[in-house]
């Protein structure tokens, strides 16, 4: 059979009004959920859904399974938090399909969600609103040595960064040594923000500098937003601090 489809659907950062249509329609016409458990346990139950939840760090295997399931008549919502395609799971499900001519049979669709670091920016104010990179701190698909390499890469292109992944269990001081690295790059007065799971009731806020931030503040829920050199505090109501990059490079304060 191969009467089947997979799409690959971004859940959004985590709140419901977050979770775009298109998304939503494509969930609510699948036979089929496959994810990381905490993403698929983020859909509610219905009638005729059944849910296929696995650990992490099994993206591949999962994809496979995603496409078996399709070539077997099934409508199956592979699920990723945030955007499928940033540092989630659209990529391993086309890396699965690059590797098995029999899945070419499947229609495939990536249906898009609000990432994570556009959800932290709007927490922040405006922290991209000029040029800047998302990186990933885990080196469990990429050497370490890469990834000072491209700290340093984003530095010396006075990019802002946004640093997804920045902490777990198993690489408790990959964050610190990035710090560490970056400070020998760029200013300390530089603002970072460490941005914990917006838009979820747990949620929290940290604004500090480069200089200052401490990585014992760090989960792998959270967002860490490093400013280039334009990037200043903006003061609004009630003693709040903005997070400006100015859409101009170069020209100081207007």
């Amino acid at each position: 059979m191969t009467d089947g489809s997979l799409a690959v659907v971004g859940l959004g950062p985590g709140p419901v009004d977050w979770l775009l249509p298109e998304a939503a329609s494509v969930l609510g016409q699948a036979t089929d959920l496959v994810g990381y458990v905490p993403y698929v346990a983020r859909v509610p139950e219905r009638a005729g859904l059944v849910r296929h939840a696995t650990d992490n760090r099994v993206e591949v295997d999962r994809a496979r399974h995603a496409f078996a399931l399709a070539l077997a008549g099934r409508h199956v919502a592979v699920v990723s938090g945030g955007d499928p395609g940033v540092f989630a799971m659209a990529a391993a499900v086309f890396e699965a399909l690059e590797a098995d001519p029999t899945f070419r049979a499947v229609p495939v669709r990536v249906v898009p969600g609000l990432s994570a670091m556009q959800a932290a920016a709007a927490r922040l104010g405006a922290p991209l609103g000029h040029d800047f990179c998302a990186m990933s701190l885990s080196d469990n698909l990429k050497p370490w040595e890469v990834v000072l390499r491209r700290l340093t890469a984003v530095a010396e292109g006075d990019f802002v960064l946004a640093l997804y992944n920045p902490a777990s269990n198993a690489r408790p001081a990959r964050l610190g040594e990035a710090l560490a690295h970056l400070r020998d790059l760029k200013d300390a007065a530089t603002p970072v923000a460490f941005a914990r799971a917006i838009g979820r009731p747990d949620e929290r806020v940290h604004l500090t500098s480069l200089g200052e931030a401490d990585p014992a503040l760090v989960d792998m829920a959270t967002l860490v937003m490093i400013g280039s050199s334009e990037t200043r505090w903006v003061a609004g109501a009630d003693g709040r601090r903005w997070m400006l990059t100015p859409r101009s490079y170069g020209r100081g304060t207007t």
